[in-house]
Formats: structure tokens, C-alpha cells, sequence
């Protein structure tokens, strides 16, 4: 089969994969921020998340990797970070909201549920420590000039800001507005700090 049915067919697939997958994530981080991991099967993620548990395996290989994916922000560093420094900042912005206008999700906030005393303190330490070592190390390396860790880590803060009232508050005036316009607005802050001008 080819032509634009077979073209459309693929890419409804991709969509409904994309959205399994992003479900099953959801799924295994509240597990994990409610339960100990030797208490978690892939069972039970398959069913909060409304899939079979073969597919988890099919996607992640076995629980081992699947927590091993939820903790890390190498993906997430990956697409917040693909732009030139002088465009960083708006790129940022964009990508954020965009993945949580289109994906109900931005995996790069997770970092805003990590537990701080809890009986899953240790999900909180390994989930804070990769995201410092793989987002706000990251961040810090590619910016110039003088204070780089600070303007980063400030940076990040102001970037989980508009995302957390994007998606968790749930601000009713920011997400009717465009996303572009919403990047017109807020990146030139951000940018600053990024380029050394704050």
C-alpha cells in the first residue's frame, strides 16, 4: 500500500504510539512516587497507564530499563538544548510548550515532583542529582562569560516557572495565548541570562 492513505495510516500509528509510550511513562512516575520499586510490577503500570504489559515490554524491555528511563533527563536535555546559544532562549520556550500543548506532557518537570522526605527519598535524590548533572550541567557548559552555573540555574528556574503555570497551574490566560507569542513575551528575559546581559 502507498500513496497519502498509507502515508496518513503511518503516521496515525506513530501518534498512537507516542501516546502509549507517554502514558506508560505517567504511569510508572506516579507508581514509583507512591510505592517502593520492589513493590511495582509492569502489571500494575499497565494497568494505570490502560495498556498491556507486553507493550511496556515492547517499548522499554523490562522494568529495570523503564524506571531507568523515567529518572533520567538525557532525552529531555537533548530537545531543550538542540539551538545555537543566541537562539537558546526562545527555543527553550517553544519546546516546553509545545510539548505540553500537543503531549499533556514536559518530561523536563518532573524534577518538580521529586519527593524531598518521603519513603521514596531516594527516587528524589537520583531524579534531582540527573538533573543537575544532565540539564543544568549541560545548560551551564554552553554558556559563556562570567556567573554561568548561576545565570543556568536561573535560567532553569524562570524556564519551570512558565511551564508549571502552563501545565500544572494550568493559567488560564497563558495557555489561550499563542505559543509564539508566548515565546515573544518571555524569551528575551531568559535570553539574557543565557547571553551574560544579566
Amino acid at each position: 500500500m502507498s500513496g497519502p492513505s498509507a502515508t496518513a495510516g503511518q503516521g496515525s500509528r506513530r501518534r498512537d504510539a507516542q501516546a502509549s509510550r507517554d502514558a506508560i511513562l505517567r504511569a510508572a512516575r506516579v507508581m514509583f512516587a507512591r510505592h517502593a520499586y520492589t513493590d511495582i510490577t509492569l502489571k500494575a503500570v499497565a494497568e494505570l497507564a490502560g495498556v498491556s504489559a507486553p507493550l511496556i515490554v515492547k517499548y522499554f524491555g523490562n522494568k529495570e530499563r523503564l524506571f531507568a528511563h523515567i529518572l533520567s533527563f538525557e532525552e529531555d536535555a537533548d530537545a531543550l538544548l538542540d539551538a545555537p546559544l543566541e537562539e537558546l532562549g526562545r527555543h527553550m520556550v517553544v519546546q516546553l510548550l509545545t510539548s505540553q500543548a500537543e503531549r499533556a506532557t514536559a518530561p523536563v518537570l518532573r524534577i518538580a515532583f521529586a519527593p524531598l522526605h518521603s519513603s521514596h527519598g531516594e527516587y528524589g535524590e537520583v531524579l534531582r542529582a540527573n538533573f543537575r548533572r544532565q540539564v543544568v550541567a549541560r545548560l551551564t557548559e554552553r554558556l559563556t562569560g562570567p556567573d554561568a552555573a548561576v545565570r543556568a540555574e536561573l535560567a532553569l528556574s524562570m524556564l519551570l516557572g512558565l511551564g508549571i503555570m502552563y501545565g500544572i497551574a494550568r493559567g488560564d490566560a497563558v495557555r489561550a495565548a499563542n505559543i509564539d507569542d508566548l515565546a515573544d513575551r518571555y524569551a528575551p528575559a531568559l535570553q539574557d541570562l543565557l547571553s551574560g546581559n544579566r
